[in-house]
């Protein structure tokens, strides 16, 4: 056998091995509800606050449901998420096929054991990611046995088909859209570098058909800026009346001003949870190449940009290996001692849909640079007041903004204290639970209105393409229920975070 061969196939059963030992975690069961507190089950294919923002969403975000007398059940796949306790949680595992340290594994076919994994697997070997589809064909199977456990369903961007199922099944669905992942292909398009991984980038994006289909039909959208749901709307088609805005938070009293902790001097911080365009990681390494001309500087990211990638392949062409130190799988505590160690946070994406680590370091007290990508204005606030903005993908304006910071002591404290006072005032996870739990009961009274009945009855939800709501149709021998709720009678949840003040 060829030794290259003889090397895969030795690799191929060391991943099989590692899977058989593999243990799903035990399920928890949820403390239950307080008053006339809703049990939610939330989804979430990829639950673990480490892979990106949709794990620390789910985190802070149950536990803050929890804290307003909801009864939460968090239905995830793999990586596992991180919980508080009281939290519900049912495993709903899949076949992890990027899992490190052997991403993109070939599992053993006893590992296939049903449809679900099937497409997962053959999408995965056609070049594309099949974990949304095939998380959302297993949480409808799951809630199918689950008739009368839950008030609501929401689900955290997942946007299989099996949704719809969920719907059809009768289920009140909130769905989150953090943002329209268009925007990250398109990106992604703009970077590759030849033909075939422009074709290679079309293919793993894929899935955005698919949500696309099912985004248009959902009755209720929740998404966490006024410029995710101009995009959602614009380049998914979703009608904007049923969008609800509801700001993502951070956690406050974790990310914090440190005093007892010395600045750096001369230290960034940036914080990045995918090596990808998007990020905008190159343009602020050649914007530090810039500096290091004139004075000493260091850059921690927080994150693992992948080895030989475009990032890594930036720093050596810019000679910049020993002035750039990666951070990665430390805890909220240590981020946010890291943040205070930073004489200057920068946010460099080309796009956000919304950004937590710029509110990180605003909670913290820490001065930012961002860029204007997509919703960043409306985190950060007037550039000069509460943070500084440059154009994305401009190095000299990132270069010159970060100088004037280190170079002004006032400005920094200035902006540090203003842009935390902003955080308290509108970006915190208790204002992010009380308008989601608000959006909860304004699908549940516009179903009934609607004459939905609230929970799984056999009753089939067809969306519409005008106004809020489904249209509840009786299967055929039923009792007949139809109805249409008004457009845009979900109140818009960001009210709570202040909106209408000046950003």
């Amino acid at each position: 056998m060829p030794e290259g061969l003889r090397r895969t196939w030795h690799e191929m059963r060391r991943s099989w091995e590692r899977s058989a030992s593999i243990e799903v975690p035990a399920a928890v069961a949820a403390e239950p509800p307080v008053g006339d507190g809703l049990r939610i089950a939330f989804l979430v294919y990829r639950g673990n606050p480490q892979c990106g923002g949709q794990g620390v969403y789910t985190r802070h975000l149950a536990r803050e449901l929890a804290a307003l007398g909801h009864s939460v059940e968090v239905l995830s796949g793999q990586p596992w998420p991180a919980l508080d306790d009281g939290i519900g949680f049912t495993p709903v595992p899949g076949l992890d096929l990027y899992r490190e340290p052997d991403p993109f594994r070939l599992p053993h076919p006893r590992e296939v054991r049903d449809l679900p994994s099937a497409v997962e697997l053959g999408v995965m070997l056609t070049a594309g990611f099949g974990e949304p589809l095939a998380f959302s064909l297993r949480a409808r199977r799951l809630l199918q046995g689950r008739a009368g456990r839950y008030d609501v369903v929401h689900d955290n961007q997942c946007l299989g088909t099996g949704m719809l199922g969920v719907m059809a099944d009768g289920w009140p669905l909130l769905t989150t859209l953090h943002h329209p992942i268009t925007v990250d292909r398109q990106l992604a398009l703009n970077h590759a570098e030849g033909r075939w991984q422009r074709v290679t980038t079309r293919r793993w994006f894929g899935f955005l058909g698919m949500q696309a289909r099912v985004a248009r039909r959902l009755p209720a959208v929740v998404t966490v800026s006024e410029s995710s749901r101009a995009d959602i709307a614009a380049q998914m088609g979703v009608d904007p009346a049923r969008i609800t805005v509801v700001p993502v938070g951070v956690d406050h009293t974790v990310f914090r001003p440190r005093p007892e902790v010395a600045p750096v001097p001369g230290r960034i911080m940036v914080t990045s949870s995918s090596d990808v365009p998007m990020k905008g990681l190159v343009p602020l390494l050649e914007a530090l190449a810039r500096l290091r001309t004139r004075r000493l500087l260091e850059l921690v990211v927080i994150g693992r940009p992948r080895p030989g990638g475009r990032v890594d392949r930036a720093i050596d062409r810019l000679g910049l290996r020993d002035a750039v130190r990666c951070v990665s799988g430390i805890s909220d505590d240590e981020l946010a001692r890291c943040y205070a160690e930073a004489q200057v946070a920068v946010v460099p994406s080309l796009y956000e849909g919304f950004s937590l680590p710029a509110v990180e370091a605003m909670a913290c007290g820490v001065p930012v640079v961002a860029t204007t990508g997509g919703a960043l204005p409306e985190v950060v606030g007037r550039s000069g007041e509460t943070g500084l903005l440059v154009p994305p993908n401009d190095p000299p304006a990132l270069a010159a903004a970060i100088a004037g910071l280190l170079d002004d002591p006032a400005a920094r404290g200035r902006l540090g204290a203003a842009g935390r006072e902003r955080v308290l005032r509108r970006f915190t996870w208790q204002i992010t639970a009380q308008g989601t739990a608000d959006c909860y009961r304004g699908l549940l009274e516009q179903q009934a209105r609607a004459g939905a009945h609230l929970g799984p009855r056999g009753m089939t939800v067809a969306g519409r393409p005008d106004g809020w709501a489904a249209r509840v149709e009786a299967p055929a021998g039923s009792p007949a229920h139809a109805g249409v709720a008004p457009a845009g009678s979900l109140a818009t949840a960001a009210a709570l975070a202040d909106p209408g003040a000046p950003c």
